[in-house]
């Protein structure tokens, strides 16, 4: 990421939205991707809202100074990784009920900085790039949108690339999507891998992290951690932010 830099005062407000979870550690999560981009970008006054079950609510954010600042430049940046039910129908509806004048960013997606962290995470648990008998299981969540899958998927062909694996395949951790994560796994095995990893696409430990990392206890598989508060997390967080704003800057 870049280094920071002396700014007397904010220029712009990022509202870094999260789904939201009962679990406390999601939350704990974005609160620290917050205090990474308030230390490396100083020109951004950077406040976390979720979409559900953990506070403050996007809606609050918005309906408070926000509403009331035609023309201040802010930006909500969908702390999501897929272009899902809550970044497509949730904040947009939230933005609109509340009247603020806000950009919205496009969601993490599958880029190329995530992908390398989700590397790292196998490597610090243990996998070889040069391991033939590696078979990788990317773990993602799963949407009733086709079109997300489709994205997620696509980061089996990236977290590959350069590897001797014997293969890589994304499942999905909630019901609906195929495969399935014990799906997957046989799949890989089909293809010769007599060593398995989990690698979960998620941005923070969580309940539907909890029960993959059961299945993976119980099946005798290591298990990477997901991609946390790391630094390439918040530099993507940050290139959302500031494109979301170039493009309304570039269209007024």
């Amino acid at each position: 990421m870049r280094a920071a830099r002396l700014v007397t005062a904010p220029i712009a407000t990022l509202v870094l939205t999260a789904h939201g979870s009962r679990d406390p550690r999601s939350a704990a999560n974005a609160d620290a991707i917050a205090g990474h981009l308030r230390r490396v970008a100083p020109e951004y006054a950077v406040q976390v809202a979720f979409c559900e079950q953990s506070t403050p609510n996007l809606r609050d954010v918005l309906e408070g100074p926000l509403a009331g600042s035609p023309g201040h430049r802010a930006v909500v940046v969908p702390f999501l990784l897929a272009s899902a039910y809550h970044a497509r129908v949730d904040i947009p509806a939230m933005i609109a009920q509340s009247g603020a004048d806000v950009r919205v960013a496009p969601t993490l997606g599958e880029d190329s900085r995530l992908v390398q962290v989700l590397g790292e995470r196998l490597t610090s648990a243990g996998a070889s790039r040069f391991d033939p008998k590696l078979g990788v299981v990317v773990a993602a969540v799963g949407s009733s949108h086709a079109t997300a899958n489709a994205q997620t998927a696509r980061i089996a062909a990236r977290l590959s690339r350069g590897t001797r694996w014997a293969g890589v395949e994304v499942a999905f951790a909630t019901s609906g999507p195929q495969p399935s994560v014990p799906e997957a796994v046989e799949r890989l095995r089909a293809r010769g891998a007599t060593r398995l990893m989990i690698a979960p696409w998620f941005l923070a430990h969580g309940l539907i992290t909890d029960r993959v990392a059961g299945y993976a206890r119980q099946a005798g598989i290591p298990m990477a951690e997901p991609l946390g508060a790391h630094r390439l997390v918040a530099a993507t967080v940050l290139d959302r932010a500031e494109a979301a704003l170039t493009a309304r800057t570039a269209a007024a």
